[in-house]
């Protein structure tokens, strides 16, 4: 998964993409970066529910 970084009104951004031609990568910045890393097993659950 590549992964880029970029900005958006002087805020720095993380950018992850499927793969290089994904036309709607996620994107977010430091605030909810560090709101995943503090919720990161409880979306893990999430994510592998059926």
């Amino acid at each position: 998964m590549p992964v880029e970084y970029g900005e958006y009104k002087g805020n720095k951004l993380i950018i992850l993409k499927r793969d290089e031609d994904d036309k709607f990568p996620f994107r977010f910045g430091k605030t909810k970066a560090k709101l995943i890393v503090e919720n990161f097993d409880e979306i893990k659950k999430f994510a592998e529910e059926e």
